[in-house]
């Protein structure tokens, strides 16, 4: 069975808003215990006080403030351009022999254009975004494959990242956490070494833009 301390902190850390509430002292330590108390109970094997949780959450403040710490929060502020690309269809197709070939001929037939386009491809499955403009060229090439989901009216927002951004411990935490927050729902999130984009619906573009703008803004501040 685990000790009071590891029950406490595995509780805590799989619910990251509260470690960081728990750092910047926004949380009443008290209340958290007696909410948490019974999980911890549970992973013990025995019934535990509340004050023996409040001893163990005392202790680990510092060591989750130290980990936070390790983040380089200056990297926020080194965001560069903020693009917001608008009237995009999001596709998903199930994964086959002739898929590549249709994305090819897809490409080809692109050729110079300047439509928002990318294609990820996983293990069963592949998502393909592309500007609704092209949306008919698309429907050409892919006629032939499994469609298994189709979405409309989307935007994306791509972050030109700082050089140094894959060293950094919880980067993409540290901007996915305030689209949380904000309560934004992200449809998908495409990723390369220096670029960060998500997509999300046209009625939630504005907001989420303001408030990236707002973390880098804030970030530069200090």
């Amino acid at each position: 069975m685990l000790t009071i301390s590891q029950a406490v902190e595995r509780v805590v850390k799989v619910k990251p808003f509260i470690v960081e509430s728990l750092t910047d002292g926004l949380i009443n330590i008290s209340s958290l215990a007696r909410n948490i108390a019974p999980t911890v109970s549970q992973m013990t094997g025995k019934e535990i006080k509340s004050g023996a949780i409040i001893m163990a959450l005392n202790r680990l403040v510092p060591h989750l403030a130290n980990a936070e710490s390790r983040f380089n929060k200056s990297m926020l502020s080194m965001l560069e351009d903020i693009i917001v690309r608008s009237n995009l269809t999001d596709f998903t197709f199930k994964n086959s022999q002739t898929l590549f070939n249709a994305n090819t001929k897809l490409m080809e037939e692109l050729n110079g254009n300047t439509t928002f386009y990318t294609m990820v491809r996983g293990v069963f499955e592949s998502t393909l975004v592309v500007g609704s403009d092209v949306v008919k060229i698309v429907e050409k090439h892919f006629g032939g494959e499994e469609c298994t989901f189709r979405n409309d009216n989307l935007s994306a927002i791509t972050l030109k990242l700082p050089v140094g951004n894959v060293q950094a411990v919880g980067f993409y935490y540290q901007i996915m956490k305030f689209i949380a927050w904000e309560g934004i729902n992200v449809k998908e999130v495409i990723s390369t070494t220096n670029e960060f984009t998500i997509v999300v619906s046209d009625e939630d573009v504005d907001r989420a833009f303001a408030l990236l703008k707002n973390l880098k803004n804030v970030n530069k501040l200090g």
